[in-house]
């Protein structure tokens, strides 16, 4: 294998485009492999296929690098599309977009992890947010412009729905498919309400624990460390809590319908209005974004994230990594590439991070890099 790879790269001689997605798939290409072998094809030139946004039509909105986009094919379906391009003597090229990823949604385990924990969130700096921006309203928040309406008139409307999730330990606000993890250093606000209906000397604890979780506002690696661990400690604890004492199970449910309120009355949300104005985002109507957004965009869309390469942990995201060696993870070889779009994103500390990368065995893959408009 590593002798093959130092063949040195195939220079295509005729690509054929195709889109994946749930309409075509990894199975439907296989299947038309051997017709394009017979016009010449030598290389099927791939739109991405990590796992993107439900329903994607395009699938440059991943939401996580580590896994092949479901709706397209199982890895097995993968490798036997590569088995028959290679039955055929023929590569495959992935196109990429790096600099960017879908976020809102439930399903962009990072940007979740920066809606609950704000600054404290080991992924806050994977984003560029202007955490002190102008705005006075935003600081310490990252702006969420979701909403149809005005925030007020959604709020009043009941649209916006706290809920737990008994089996993560977590309480969130849902708004449609949208869903905004509550701060749990903010628990107690939600807890002390639980405790007036039944007392659990567990839950009493629990509540000492997330009124003592590090501060979500600059802090330092290892209170964010400290944070992250503490927490998630926690939930699990509020899990286990929730097996062993249906009574306060009963009673979590009884205090969601109490933070519900009853639409058109204005006074019944303000327990749900004050738990928000303490979460590290603030809701907003899609039409403030021009003036108020606070992170970086893919152009003017809300729902591309800019993601700032040069600080990822790429132990947190080895598909992101295999991009940038030569796609080992998923069976390329010398026959294959990349087309790396948006590259003059980039840093200096990326562009050295994957020339060392892409060196020996993979210094001479096929890698063409486009930049195509700009961030």
């Amino acid at each position: 294998m590593e002798a093959d790879l130092r063949r040195g790269a195939e220079i295509p001689r005729a690509t054929y485009r195709v889109q994946l997605n749930k309409s075509f798939t990894f199975r439907d290409v296989t299947g038309i492999v051997p017709y394009l072998a017979s016009l010449g094809i030598s290389h099927v030139y791939c739109s991405p296929y990590f796992k993107a946004r439900a329903g994607s039509v395009h699938g440059y909105d991943v939401v996580d690098h580590n896994q092949l986009n479901p709706e397209i094919g199982t890895r097995s379906d993968f490798e036997n599309f590569v088995a028959e391009l290679r039955s055929h003597n023929m590569g495959h090229i992935l196109d990429i977009v790096p600099n960017h990823v879908g976020i809102m949604g439930s399903d962009n385990a990072w940007w979740m992890d920066v809606l609950e924990n704000g600054e404290a969130s080991k992924y806050a700096d994977y984003f560029d947010i202007e955490w002190n921006p102008a705005n006075p309203a935003l600081m310490g928040k990252v702006l969420v412009p979701v909403l149809g309406g005005a925030y007020g008139d959604i709020l009043e409307k009941g649209e916006l729905v706290l809920k737990f999730a008994r089996e993560r330990g977590s309480f969130a606000v849902f708004y449609h498919e949208h869903r905004m993890p509550i701060d749990p250093k903010t628990y107690p606000l939600i807890i002390d309400r639980i405790l007036a209906k039944t007392y659990s000397g567990e839950l009493e604890n629990l509540r000492r624990g997330f009124v003592s979780l590090p501060d979500r506002h600059d802090p330092s690696d290892e209170q964010i460390a400290q944070r992250d661990e503490a927490k998630d400690t926690l939930q699990r604890r509020l899990v286990a809590l929730c097996s062993h004492e249906p009574a306060v199970c009963e009673a979590i449910e009884s205090v969601l319908q109490g933070f519900a309120g009853t639409p058109g009355n204005g006074e019944t949300f303000d327990a749900l209005h004050e738990l928000l104005e303490v979460q590290p985002y603030r809701l907003a109507s899609w039409r403030v974004a021009p003036d108020d957004i606070n992170y970086r965009r893919f152009f003017d869309v809300n729902d591309l994230a800019g993601l700032r390469v040069e600080k990822i942990h790429y132990v947190n995201a080895p598909g992101l990594l295999a991009w940038f060696v030569g796609m080992r993870l998923f069976k390329m070889t010398p026959q294959d590439g990349l087309t790396v779009r948006l590259w003059d994103s980039f840093v200096t500390p990326v562009t050295r991070a994957v020339e060392s990368k892409v060196r020996p065995p993979f210094g001479q893959s096929l890698l063409a890099v486009g930049s195509v408009g700009q961030v």
